[in-house]
C-alpha cells in the first residue's frame, strides 16, 4: 500500500477541538497507522480546522455535533483488490479516532471522504510524491 501519502484534513467544532488537538492529531495518526501499517507514520500530515459556533449546519440548523474529515489518497488504493475492505477500514478508523477524542455524540454526524489523486497529481516539497 506505499501507493499512499495519507493526507487528512478535519473540521471540527471549535468548541470541542480547542484544547484536544494533540489527541486529536495522535488519533487520527494511529487510525491511519492502524489500517496501512507503521510505515505510513511520517507520511501523515494532518491539519485541523476549528469551525466557529454557528458555522457547522445539518439540514438548516447550526449544529455542533458535525465533523467533517478528508483524507486524500493516491487513487492506486481504489484500484487493489482489497480496496472495500482498506476503505471501510478507514471510514471506521477515522471516525472512530474523531469521537473517542471529542465525544461518542458526534458519530452520527462524523463524514469521512476519501479523495483520491492520481500519482502524478501529488507533490511534496514540490517533486512527485514517492
Amino acid at each position: 500500500m506505499r501507493s499512499t501519502v495519507p493526507h487528512l484534513t478535519a473540521d471540527l467544532p471549535e468548541t470541542r477541538l480547542a484544547g484536544n488537538e494533540r489527541a486529536l492529531v495522535t488519533a487520527l495518526t494511529e487510525a491511519i497507522v492502524g489500517v496501512y501499517g507503521e510505515w505510513a507514520r511520517p507520511l501523515v500530515s494532518v491539519r485541523l480546522f476549528g469551525v466557529p459556533a454557528g458555522r457547522f449546519a445539518q439540514g438548516g440548523v447550526a449544529v455542533d455535533t458535525s465533523a467533517s474529515v478528508t483524507l486524500g489518497v493516491r487513487s492506486g488504493v481504489f484500484e487493489r483488490a482489497d480496496a472495500a475492505e482498506i476503505t471501510i477500514r478507514l471510514g471506521a478508523a477515522l471516525t472512530d479516532a474523531v469521537t473517542s477524542v471529542l465525544g461518542e455524540d458526534l458519530r452520527p454526524g462524523t463524514m469521512v471522504e476519501l479523495l483520491a489523486s492520481p500519482p502524478e497529481r501529488t507533490f511534496v516539497g514540490g517533486a512527485l510524491a514517492p
